[in-house]
């Protein structure tokens, strides 16, 4: 089992996406644990304050290391291995690749900064990554565990109904996805390639290797070359 510490200000962000889909059932049948923990509750100040001004000057309030600190500590007490994942604007890009690579630890510690952001030294002396989840900006980092925690549940064996489903996705073997089509075979005029009707397994095959280097060079050029140079 997996098992996910999520430390922050905002608990009830977390109670609707785990009610659902591949998250729910990955619940139920103790593929993964989810433990939500509010930062606030290890603050020492009376008024469970978890953020002051920053040095320096500057608009905004930074969470203060001391109650991050303990919650984290409270944490590794029971879980002494679990990485600790720090989700940040200015962290390395969550890909794919990371997914896979990091899927083999079991226990997580998974810190959701507001505000301006976190004091530095928790990052730097009681983390173990810190993650991006895209070039912007975000209210919070609730959303970038809630998505490590989905992209790497559906790797889990048990978490999809068919876990085939998983081999050519986008980013696997730096290709994006084929186009996907159903029923009806003629929808306002716009058909379905003729190609995905005809049951030659081998042209279709074929045709979907092609619409992945098509698609990719298109909306990912990065990734496009990334793939070229490797070859």
């Amino acid at each position: 089992m997996h098992i996910f510490n999520i430390l922050t200000l905002f608990p009830e962000f977390f109670k609707s996406p785990l009610e659902v889909s591949i998250l729910k059932r990955a619940l139920e049948n103790k593929i993964i644990k989810v433990n939500v923990l509010d930062i606030r509750e290890y603050s020492l100040d009376k008024h469970r304050k978890c953020d002051d001004y920053p040095y320096g000057g500057g608009d905004g309030m930074v969470m203060t290391p001391q109650p991050i600190y303990d919650a984290v500590r409270s944490v590794k007490q029971k879980y002494q291995t679990a990485k600790t994942i720090v989700f940040s604007a200015k962290g390395t890009p969550l890909s794919q690749d990371f997914i896979k690579e990091i899927k083999n630890f079991r226990r997580f510690i998974l810190i959701a900064g507001h505000y301006e952001g976190i004091d530095e030294r928790i990052i730097d002396h009681y983390a173990d990554y810190e993650v991006s989840i895209g070039d912007y900006i975000l209210t919070g980092g609730e959303y970038g565990a809630l998505i490590f925690i989905d992209a790497l549940t559906r790797l889990l064996n048990g978490a999809l109904l068919n876990h085939n489903s998983i081999k050519e996705e986008s980013f696997e073997d730096n290709l994006l996805e084929y186009d996907q089509f159903t029923r009806p075979r003629i929808f306002r005029g716009y058909s379905v390639p003729e190609v995905l009707l005809s049951g030659d397994h081998a042209k279709i095959k074929k045709w979907r290797f092609e619409n992945r280097i098509k698609n990719t060079k298109k909306n990912r050029l990065d990734l496009f070359l990334k793939r070229s140079h490797e070859k």
